[in-house]
């Protein structure tokens, strides 16, 4: 059984879904929900419960509150238990993005490497595109080589407006690298 929760912010409104092990799927403020409906059907068919008073998924309920608390700069961290579909390789990489600190970037090709796959910065690059539930797993915290921020579902700006949340610094366009 899937779950299925939406959250109002002042950015838009985020879409959750959940199972009793965790968040399989979030969206961010613009995504079409047919979109997101279509993509949860495909990996989990259509079982699924529109939970608008979270009385079914206390997990959404966390996440709420949770997200609320991120986009109004009081958390650094999320607790909410995730549970992803996806590859080795995918996974890998989303387990790398979730050790990148808050307020910190890394490159593409810094992720590769630490994976031990020098070579597969674009690799790392389709996994991001990937992500199931951006933020969470913050595919946000990565960018190109020079600090530009290069690729994000929800768009540059909403992408620049999360890492200025977290307190990245600028210089122009690009993110300064400090980690």
């Amino acid at each position: 059984m899937v779950y299925i929760g939406r959250v109002k912010t002042p950015l838009g409104i985020f879409i959750i879904a959940s199972n009793e092990k965790g968040i399989i799927k979030l969206s961010l403020p613009g995504e079409r929900e047919t979109d997101f409906l279509g993509e949860l059907e495909r990996l989990y068919g259509k079982l699924y419960i529109l939970d608008e008073d979270d009385l079914y998924s206390p997990i959404n309920k966390r996440l709420k509150e949770e997200l609320l608390e991120y986009l109004g700069g009081r958390r650094k961290n999320f607790t909410v238990p995730l549970d992803l579909k996806g590859t080795t390789f995918q996974k890998r990489v989303w387990d790398e993005l979730l050790k990148i600190p808050y307020g910190k970037v890394k490159s593409y090709g810094q992720i590769a490497r630490e994976l031990g796959k020098p070579g597969a910065a674009r690799a790392v690059g389709l996994a991001n595109n990937r992500n199931p539930v951006p933020i969470l797993v913050p595919c946000h915290r990565v960018v190109g080589s020079d600090g530009s921020l290069v690729g994000y579902g929800g768009g540059l700006e909403f992408k620049k407006f999360l890492l200025k949340l977290e307190g990245v610094r600028f210089s122009g366009e690009r993110c300064i690298m400090e980690y």
